[in-house]
């Protein structure tokens, strides 16, 4: 009996009994043995069905990355055929036609002269390479002190043990170990968050200022790059004021840092274009990571677009032993790049950077009507992400926050109701598949009202908000 056809025999008890052997991203330690996840069992389109039959609109899309929709035939055959002709090789020595082909495709979607990509296996593997890049090649150069990484306050990057220092989330630091001789966190460009009375323009000139003052304070011989999303996913979907980045690339370049620029979840159209830096934010960086919407989460794959002005620097420099001695035993793995190609042809055919940009604005209008429930303090985002932050009260923002937070109160509501959110503490992220439509936006936002308003009804008959 095949393996998918013996899975068949379980039920949902059954399932959910397996899964506590299973330790899950992000577990809590203290309720293992206890958990009783939905179990999902198949998806199609923008949809996933449970154990139980039930239909949930995939918010979330995953997370952030099945962009082309679940269930794509043309994806599986292409990632059978691979496995059936060579599923792999070793890629120290010898190359494979799906990874040369995908490179150069990469380096004529990417802007400027960023065409070279070094593949890794996901967005963490990413960015710990890009930084390690950035060390090769100040070393290569002859400048060894330079060394610090900069980065901010909500951002995320990463499950790698440096990808996880140079991320930002507070509650991500909870009794794990961090390199701090190195990393430098600035504050969060949060518009939101920004003080009373000050304009946006104000504060995103403080947030650069922010950047610039840490590189003078720490030397800027001393500092070798800047790591940045364009719209801090993770932390709550934060999109900078406008020109932040631009102005921080400058101050980058005034001072000879690096620029990295963490795409891992804008590109691939999750913006309405394969790479949001330039077209979106009018920045051309030294490099920029990337994942998730890659294969559209079909099979594992990262990589890091490298600019070749510093390729060339490194070709011309006096060192004579130039290897960058980082790599992955499945570095441009075959299956997972003919995945890939798949998905960008995909997503050419069907026009879905054009309809991303059709649908992504009327995504982002419907959400904002969510302001006029009470405990919404500030709805936000650009395509198709964004993220609805519940506050004690809209004057204060203070976060709306109890024992058992609120995003998983509105989660659980939701799914009953068809929907799945991706809960963030008090805020509730939203960025579904790439080919959702306007009536399927119109089922998600209704859905989510009603699962917010129904937590909301849960905290004031429990005493938890007086609102």
């Amino acid at each position: 009996m095949q393996a998918n056809e013996a899975l068949k025999e379980f039920d949902t008890d059954d399932l959910q009994h397996a899964d506590n052997s299973f330790l899950h991203p992000w577990e809590n330690v203290k309720t293992i043995g206890e958990n009783k996840r939905t179990v999902v069992t198949r998806s199609e389109g923008v949809y996933l069905y449970d154990s139980d039959g039930n239909r949930l609109l995939d918010g979330p899309a995953g997370m952030w990355c099945v962009n082309v929709g679940h269930g794509r035939k043309e994806i599986a055959d292409v990632i059978s055929e691979q496995a059936m002709q060579m599923p792999y090789y070793s890629p120290w020595s010898l190359t494979n036609a799906p990874a040369s082909i995908l490179s150069e495709r990469i380096a004529k979607l990417a802007p400027g002269d960023l065409n070279h990509v070094f593949f890794t296996t996901c967005g963490s593997t990413a960015v710990d390479s890009a930084l390690r890049f950035a060390m090769f090649y100040n070393n290569s150069l002859g400048r060894t002190e330079k060394k610090h990484i900069i980065c901010r306050n909500d951002g995320y990057h990463g499950s790698t043990y440096l990808g996880a220092s140079v991320s930002g989330k507070t509650r991500d630091k909870n009794l794990l170990d961090f390199e701090t001789n190195t990393v430098h966190h600035i504050p969060s460009p949060n518009p939101y968050r920004r003080p009373e009375g000050m304009s946006v323009a104000e504060f995103r000139d403080a947030k650069v200022a922010d950047l610039e003052n840490k590189i003078l304070e720490l030397g800027a011989d001393k500092v070798a790059v800047f790591i940045a999303e364009p719209i801090l996913a993770s932390g709550g979907v934060i999109v900078p004021p406008p020109g932040y980045h631009k102005a921080c690339l400058e101050v980058c370049h005034k001072y000879d840092v690096l620029y990295i620029s963490d795409e891992v979840v804008t590109a691939f159209g999750r913006l309405g274009h394969f790479f949001a830096s330039e077209t979106v934010f009018d920045i051309v960086p030294d490099m920029i990571t990337m994942a998730k919407g890659l294969t559209s989460g079909y099979i594992p794959m990262g990589g890091v677009l490298i600019s070749d002005r510093l390729l060339k620097q490194l070709g011309d420099s006096a060192e004579e032993y130039g290897y960058f001695s980082n790599g992955f035993t499945y570095s441009g793995h075959p299956i997972a790049s003919v995945a890939a190609l798949e998905n960008i042809d995909i997503m050419q055919r069907e026009g879905l950077m054009e309809h991303v940009q059709e649908v992504g604005p009327y995504m982002q209008e419907r959400l904002r009507e969510l302001i006029d429930i009470p405990i919404v303090g500030d709805v936000r985002g650009m395509g198709l992400m964004s993220c609805v932050e519940c506050v004690i009260s809209q004057e204060s923002k203070d976060p709306l926050t109890m024992d058992y937070e609120i995003g998983n109160r509105v989660d659980k509501h939701c799914q009953e109701l068809g929907l799945i959110v991706r809960p963030i503490i008090n805020m509730c992220v939203m960025s579904p598949p790439l080919i959702i439509t306007k009536a399927q936006i119109d089922d998600m936002v209704g859905i989510l009202r009603a699962g917010i308003e129904r937590a909301m009804d849960d905290v004031r008959r429990e005493g938890l908000w007086a609102g």
